[in-house]
């Protein structure tokens, strides 16, 4: 029980930061956690928390306030954009995965998230942005607003992509654009919420994903699209709702009713970031969530991978004496799992995105197989859905 009584500071009140600080001071440690905002607001729009990340809000004791705040996603279904033709239903019901796969805001995640961790006993500061970090003798010193705490000898950085202890551990790893951008709306939805499901609407060089939230009373929407000129990286880019509509205009289905519902839209460009080479500097500090190991949205699995990050890094803390020890078992334990999931993202994303030929074909294969062996292509993920981190970590 390496943890009890030992001081941890986290950098950042994201999904990440707030589920790390709860798994560590349930563990015995006193964790402050530092947020640059002035206060944790909701941002963003919706999220998927599959069974391997649900593994994890479970562990901390979130089981209920998931069921209060999400809505359980029954399938995943895919469909032709310009037709909305239904090409493949993937049936998570009949899965049978644990813990279930679940739709939910990400303003109600953190909410959830933030309670659980005060509860725990973590102090959430807000309005504290580092801004700058020295190593010296005692630990870490950290600079910015009055208010920093003192020399700290545990510093965890869940400050997303463009963390200040990720550019120092990593000074070379420079994004790209990927060719592609994002529109990102929440609109006013009314469903039973017993019948979610995700559905992503598939088109020559673009696609739109949507599902409910909040107990049905919202709809989230994410459109991609293909182009040679790219947006800034960020959630917080307004747009003009027309814009998404043009690029959306030959999508059928319910996709145009939704568009037209659609009055405030955000717009980022997609730009790959390599999964950090340097997880940790051999002391005391170390990355974990986006900070390590951004990725692109085709997978539905950043806040996943940051969950399994939290609850394993706190284990491995509780497990060894030595930090540095510690710190370095924790980027063996995820650095290959990560990497398998970023690049499953990738691939995603061209296969979506398929035009001509190879688009009807590959069409064609998935509704033959949804008809001959319907639970064969979900099983392909086994890999990603049946892993628990907090069995192999406990």
């Amino acid at each position: 029980m390496a943890l009890a009584g030992r001081e941890a500071v986290v950098i950042g009140a994201g999904i990440a930061g707030l589920a790390l600080a709860t798994a560590l001071a349930r563990r015995g440690a006193h964790v402050r956690v530092l947020e640059r905002s002035d206060r944790i607001t909701e941002v963003g729009a919706g999220l998927q928390i599959a069974p391997n990340g649900a593994a994890v809000l479970f562990a901390l004791g979130h089981a209920e306030a998931l069921a209060g705040a999400g809505i359980p996603a029954r399938a995943v279904r895919l469909r032709d954009g310009g037709d909305g033709r239904a090409v493949i239903r993937l049936d998570l019901d009949r899965a049978g995965f644990g813990h279930g796969y679940h739709l939910i805001h990400r303003g109600d995640l953190i909410a959830l998230l933030a309670q659980g961790a005060r509860a725990a006993g973590v102090e959430i500061r807000t309005g504290c942005a580092v801004d700058r970090i020295e190593h010296g003798p005692g630990g870490y010193a950290l600079h910015g607003p009055e208010g920093m705490p003192g020399r700290v000898g545990l510093l965890l950085a869940a400050d997303g992509l463009h963390s200040r202890l990720r550019r120092s551990l990593n000074p070379s790893a420079a994004p790209f654009f990927t060719g592609q951008v994002a529109w990102r709306a929440v609109i006013p939805e009314s469903i039973a919420p017993e019948r979610a499901e995700a559905e992503v609407f598939m088109g020559p060089g673009r696609h739109l994903v949507s599902y409910p939230l909040r107990g049905g009373r919202a709809r989230n929407i994410v459109a991609v699209e293909e182009r040679s000129d790219w947006a800034d990286e960020g959630w917080h880019h307004e747009d003009d709702p027309q814009n998404l509509r043009r690029a959306f205009a030959g999508f059928g289905g319910p996709v145009p009713a939704w568009l037209r519902r659609t009055d405030r839209v955000h717009l980022w460009g997609l730009f790959r970031h390599p999964v950090a080479t340097a997880w940790h500097d051999g002391r005391g500090a170390a990355i974990l969530g986006d900070a390590a190991h951004p990725t692109l949205p085709f997978l539905a699995q950043g806040a996943n991978m940051a969950l399994e990050d939290a609850w394993v890094l706190a284990s491995l803390l509780d497990r060894h004496d030595d930090t540095a020890t510690a710190l370095a078992a924790f980027q063996t334990a995820r650095q290959g799992r990560v990497r398998r999931i970023v690049e499953a993202a990738n691939r995603n994303a061209r296969a979506y995105h398929l035009q001509g030929v190879a688009r009807k074909i590959a069409h064609l294969g998935l509704r033959l197989a949804g008809r001959v062996a319907p639970g064969a292509p979900l099983r392909r993920f086994d890999w990603l859905y049946r892993h628990d981190v907090t069995r192999q970590f406990p």
